[in-house]
């Protein structure tokens, strides 16, 4: 996924709230703790006199890591590291921080190969209803991108890869697919702060040029337009979190 350059972007889009700064620090010390999947954590009150943080601030931290599935809060009982929605390497996504970017990068690297893989078997592979699937999706990002509703164009854009790795008939690709994205989602979440890092226009049109590339069975060209989309994304990116991690540092 792309969205606004991250150059022209406005000031006021490099605040980072809080609650998206804890949540990082919650990562970094289930890591740095050795945690796994189904382990307890602290209790909120000892966790922010833990981290130096205010409980309000690690309340909301919980809440956003719950709802990227990183944490399970459960009532009466605490809370816990959420056992991996990734199904495949789960140990990897666990582990993952979604605000350090060499884990980002290495994410991305990984993505690229999978999706342009899987993108070259649904040129091959995609049925009639999955190309006209393909292209819906593709055009759903458009109209997103157009409105500028950047929830929506998430949505979209997720159906859109969706479709794709469904189309390759490989139930290990489709899935992988699934998992990186709904991972990646974590550095939008968390490392972005929902602010998008490139120009979604641009990422639509992308999509489009792939759909008609598997369309037409080009299998080539439709892997080569994947790799560069994902190209793009993963720079686009980059250039956020570089330039986010300075302004954090003070610089």
């Amino acid at each position: 996924m792309t969205g606004p350059d991250p150059q022209a972007a406005d000031p006021a889009a490099s605040y980072r709230p809080g609650y998206e700064l804890a949540a990082e620090q919650i990562l970094e010390y289930i890591v740095r703790e050795e945690l796994s999947p189904g382990s307890r954590l602290p209790t909120e009150k000892a966790l922010a006199e833990t981290l130096g943080l205010s409980r309000t601030v690690v309340r909301e931290a919980v809440k956003v890591l719950s709802a990227v599935g990183r944490l399970s809060v459960q009532k009466g009982r605490g809370m816990f590291v959420a056992e991996p929605r990734g199904g495949l390497f789960q140990d990897a996504f666990a582990q993952f921080l979604p605000a350090d970017l060499r884990q980002v990068d290495e994410l991305l690297e990984f993505r690229r190969d999978v999706e342009t893989a899987a993108t070259g078997l649904a040129a091959q592979r995609a049925t009639p209803g999955q190309v006209r699937a393909i292209r819906q999706a593709a055009a759903s990002t458009a109209d997103a991108a157009a409105t500028g509703v950047l929830r929506d164009f998430i949505a979209a854009d997720n159906d859109f890869h969706d479709r794709v790795g469904q189309a390759s008939a490989n139930m290990f690709y489709s899935g992988t697919v699934n998992s990186i994205r709904r991972v990646q989602q974590q550095v939008s979440t968390i490392g972005l702060a929902d602010n998008p890092a490139g120009s979604l226009e641009v990422a639509a049109q992308q999509h489009i040029a792939i759909a008609e590339a598997i369309a037409s069975g080009e299998v080539e060209l439709a892997q080569r337009l994947m790799a560069e989309h994902i190209d793009v994304t993963a720079r686009q990116i980059q250039t956020a979190i570089q330039r986010r991690l300075i302004e954090d540092a003070g610089f």
